[in-house]
């Protein structure tokens, strides 16, 4: 069965939101995963800590060339990536379908897209 990744988009700055407000969202997203795994869709995901933690990796001139990191993600922009979904899904209509449920498409955005199927070796 085909796999999507249901990327969750949304404003920066938890720690300034009213804590019942959070406890609120997060019993949206416990909901939504418990009936996501109960339909067997959900094979994983996880919430990701602020930008502030990120560190990104870039590799001078490709291959073999010097490795930099550097504080914070590369794009600076509006909305940031809070989490994902690991959906198992038949089509990408099931899976636009389980997204539009996830709680940050209500007040963000998730962007969903299929997972490469690599081969597995012997196959």
């Amino acid at each position: 069965m085909p796999r999507y990744a249901a990327l969750i988009y949304g404003p920066e700055g938890r720690d300034a939101v009213d804590p019942e407000v959070v406890a609120a969202v997060m019993d949206d997203y416990t909901a939504f995963s418990q009936k996501a795994a109960a339909a067997g869709v959900m094979a994983g995901g996880e919430a990701l800590e602020d930008t502030s933690t990120a560190t990104t990796v870039h590799v001078e001139g490709g291959k073999g060339g010097e490795v930099v990191h550097t504080d914070g993600p590369f794009a600076e922009t509006k909305e940031v990536l809070g989490g994902f979904y690991l959906l198992d899904c038949a089509d990408l209509d099931e899976a636009l379908g389980w997204a539009a449920q996830i709680p940050g498409a209500w007040n963000g955005r998730v962007e969903v897209r299929p997972c490469v199927d690599f081969p597995q070796e012997g196959q």
